[in-house]
């Protein structure tokens, strides 16, 4: 079992840049795909970012070029820097993670963004 714990979430103005952290209970986060998605109370869950045990990433449109999603192998960290932040990024994030090969997601609990105009 993986636990996640998000951090970093606020409150800022548009243009300003978060980092998301989210650290995990297993030892090692390199076996671990994992991903960062976002939700609000007019959207469904949103995949953000995701990131497989190989490196590859991958990025909704909306964040292409802005965000940037990173891993600690050291520390079984995983990261969300968002740069350029617009108010349509404000939403809860969460954290995910599962083993390569399995379809059994852990989440973390989410942290809040708030971009204000």
């Amino acid at each position: 079992q993986v636990q996640l714990v998000e951090s970093g979430g606020g409150v800022v103005q548009a243009g300003d840049s978060l980092r998301l952290s989210c650290a995990a209970s297993e030892r090692s986060v390199t076996n671990l795909r994992v991903a960062w998605y976002r939700q609000t109370p007019e959207k469904e869950r949103e995949l953000v970012a995701s990131l497989t045990s190989s490196g590859s990433t991958m990025y909704v449109e909306s964040v292409k070029g802005r965000f940037t999603i990173s891993r600690d192998n050291a520390k079984s960290t995983i990261y969300l820097q968002m740069n350029s932040l617009k108010p349509e990024d404000t939403a809860v994030y969460f954290c995910a993670a599962l083993y390569t090969g399995s379809t059994y997601i852990y989440w973390g609990q989410g942290t809040r963004v708030t971009v204000s105009p």
